[in-house]
């Protein structure tokens, strides 16, 4: 989900005039690139409590790139039902990673830390 939410910001990019807004073009590629960075970083810690760490940043990009996505629409970049599917698409990544870090919470240690 988190990929397909960059993709998706990429074809806003491509299509608009935001590739002209310096600032938040950076921002808002940034924030939706580092959802699925932080995701993959905190796989490869080999840990769940680091997992859970790099899920929770994760889960504040998602909403950072929400908070930008309220700018972009503003800034007449994006059309009403654009910006509708992608702050749905939003809160739905953000609702699944908050699941996962809450069966990761529950879960035993796991992790080649942990052996």
């Amino acid at each position: 989900m988190s990929r397909e939410l960059c993709r998706e910001i990429d074809q806003v990019i491509e299509q608009s005039n935001l590739k002209n807004n310096d600032r938040l073009y950076n921002q808002i590629d940034g924030s939706s690139g580092s959802i699925t960075d932080s995701i993959a970083e905190g796989f490869e810690r080999n840990g769940n409590k680091e997992f859970i760490q790099f899920l929770s940043i994760a889960k504040a990009s998602c909403g950072e790139t929400r908070s930008q996505l309220y700018r972009v629409f503003d800034k007449t970049f994006l059309s009403e039902d654009k910006f509708e599917i992608l702050v749905e698409q939003t809160e739905t990544l953000s609702k699944r990673i908050g699941a996962f870090i809450n069966y990761l919470k529950n879960s035993e240690p796991k992790g080649s830390k942990y052996k």
